[in-house]
Parts: C-alpha cells; structure tokens; sequence
C-alpha cells in the first residue's frame, strides 16, 4: 500500500461516519475509493459466482470483485461509528452503502433544501418547481439543474427603463385622454 492511499484514507478516519455527516462521508469515501480504483463496488452489487466451465478471466474477474468488495467493506465499518458497525457487519460494500442512502437520504434532501433556501430571489420559481415536484437529484444534478435556471433567468431577464427627453416633442397618451406632457417618454 504506497503513502498516498493512506494519507487519503486517514480522510476517512478523522470524521468517522455517525449519523449526522453521512453525506461528508460518502463524498470523502467516494474520493478514496475512486483513487484505489475500487469504486465500482459501490456502484454495482457483487456477480453472481461465474458457471464451473467459466473461462478464467470471467473467474478472476469475480475473485477480484470479491477481493475488492471484502476491503471496501472493511474500510467502511472501520470508518463509522460503534452503532452503525454492528448494524452494518454482515452486509457487503454495495449493500451497505445503498442501505446507508436509504437511511439518510431525508438528511441529504433537507441538506438540498436549507441550501435552496439560500439562493437569491430570482430563483423562487425554480425552489418552488423543485419542492413541488419533490425532486430529489444528487448535488452534482441539482447544481446542474441550478446552472440551466441561471441561463434562462438571464434570456428572459429584461429589464424596463422609462426614459424621458426634456423639451423634445410631446407625448400624448392613448385612448380619450386629453392631457398632454411636455417631454417624450420612451419605454425601452
């Protein structure tokens, strides 16, 4: 195991996950994992066991996933708390981690919205689209989702400007009114 693997693995087991900062920790583990090349654990379940006339690359690749799986596996219930370890130490990776979201995922969508909340006004339409559709998209989408909002908001921002030129012509109302202004007003 060279320096960097566990430099970045001392990541993990600074803010131990405890209930209250899973989404700190996935990120951080997601981090590692992907640097070890072990990411696809969380990503897809373990195969099942290839048939007995498997060729050997099909063998070794499945001895490989379950290589991989088992040492995800440790460095997660390594980095959380006492409690979630007993909960958690019969699962493999990919069972664990979707058990996790399943567990905290009201956490990371009151995250999304407390961080909805503090967007400017002009995005009152997107917060209320968002909230009604109870859309529940990763950060990674939402911020996205955010960026698309930012460019509409600026195709149809227009903005009005009454501008009046002294002296220059008169401007005479529409419709039955009689009075007249001195000065032109133009709308932009």
């Amino acid at each position: 195991m060279n320096t960097n693997t566990l430099s970045l693995r001392s990541v993990l087991e600074k803010d131990k996950l405890n209930g209250t900062n899973f989404l700190d920790w996935y990120r951080n583990l997601m981090i590692v994992l992907k640097q070890e090349r072990k990411l696809y654990v969380l990503e897809q379940p373990i195969p099942e066991a290839p048939a007995a006339n498997a060729t050997r690359k099909e063998k070794d690749a499945y001895k490989n996933h379950q290589d991989n799986a088992l040492d995800v596996s440790c460095i997660m219930l390594a980095t959380m708390n006492s409690e979630l370890q007993k909960q958690h130490e019969n699962m493999d990776a990919y069972g664990m981690v979707e058990h996790l979201k399943q567990l905290y995922q009201g956490q990371a969508r009151h995250e999304r919205f407390e961080a909805l909340k503090s967007l400017p006004e002009g995005y009152s339409q997107f917060v209320l689209n968002y909230n009604m559709n109870e859309i529940d998209k990763p950060l990674p989408e939402m911020l996205s989702m955010l960026r698309t909002a930012e460019a509409n908001l600026k195709k149809t921002k227009t903005s009005t400007v009454l501008m009046v030129n002294k002296g220059k012509g008169k401007w005479k109302p529409k419709g039955k009114g009689k009075t007249q202004a001195k000065g032109k007003a133009n709308l932009l």
